[in-house]
Formats: C-alpha cells, structure tokens, sequence
C-alpha cells in the first residue's frame, strides 16, 4: 500500500460515533456502534441457536444445547437494550437531532 492511500481523506474523518481500530498498518473504521453491536448480537444470536439446534441431534450434548438456548435467548433481551441506549445517547445532543429512527430495527 503506498503513503498515499495510508492517509485519510476528508471524508474519511471519524465522527462522534466512530471508532478506529489499528491493526498494524490498516485501520478498521466502526462508522455506527449501535447499529454494529446490534448486527454482532443479531450474528451471535443466530450462531447460538444453530449451534444449540444441532447439538439437539444427540442425547449426550442436550444439556450444553439447552445452556446455548437459554444464552441465545438472553441475547434476545439484549436487542432492546442496545436500542434504548442508542434512543438515550441521541437524546443527549440536545434538541437539534431528530431522535425518531428511521434507519432500521436495531
């Protein structure tokens, strides 16, 4: 990769909302926090009940599908966590942001 494109450009400037990550000499940008946690719980979700409906084909790995079930489900009620603080740190920039959500369900 040349210095050239190792620099950031204009647009590429972080915002209140974003996190940079170093990874050597790349950069991993996070551009909304929210909206990426909620897509790694909604991943993990996902993972947990395949997982755990898999490990239901078999007597001997009940239990441990069981506990993955129970955990999926307590990422369930993660989700509406994870949009009521999103909801309250939009609040906290005052009157001038539009607090309604109009980018999705997460």
């Amino acid at each position: 990769m040349s210095a050239a494109n190792q620099q950031r450009s204009p647009d590429d400037e972080l915002g209140p909302d974003d996190i940079a990550v170093r990874i050597g000499r790349e950069e991993l940008v996070i551009r909304n926090r929210y909206e990426a946690l909620s897509i790694a719980n909604d991943v993990l979700i996902g993972i947990l009940f395949l997982v755990g409906s898999i490990l239901f084909l078999w007597e001997s790995t009940t239990d441990l599908a069981t506990w993955l079930f129970i955990i999926g489900s307590a990422e369930f009620l993660l989700r509406p966590v994870i949009r009521l603080a999103r909801r309250t740190h939009l609040k906290r920039f005052g009157p001038g942001r539009d607090r309604t959500d109009h980018r999705g369900d997460y």
